[in-house]
């Protein structure tokens, strides 16, 4: 148990998931403020449907 936290820690840490969590504060306080542009969103979604892409593509490998 203690090993699969620790991975899913360094796994956290990387810089993709770096980029998607900073990416997705911005998202969200953009939204707060009402202020999201189309141009964002796309980009946005983009980006977050890679990182979720790479992640079950690392899942089914069984480094998950």
């Amino acid at each position: 148990m203690k090993k699969l936290l620790a991975r899913r820690l360094a796994r956290l840490l990387c810089v993709k998931s770096i980029v998607t969590l900073a990416l997705t504060a911005v998202f969200a306080a953009l939204a707060l403020r009402g202020a999201v542009s189309q141009d964002f969103m796309t980009i946005y979604s983009v980006i977050v449907a890679f990182y979720f892409g790479t992640q079950i593509k690392e899942g089914t490998n069984g480094d998950a």
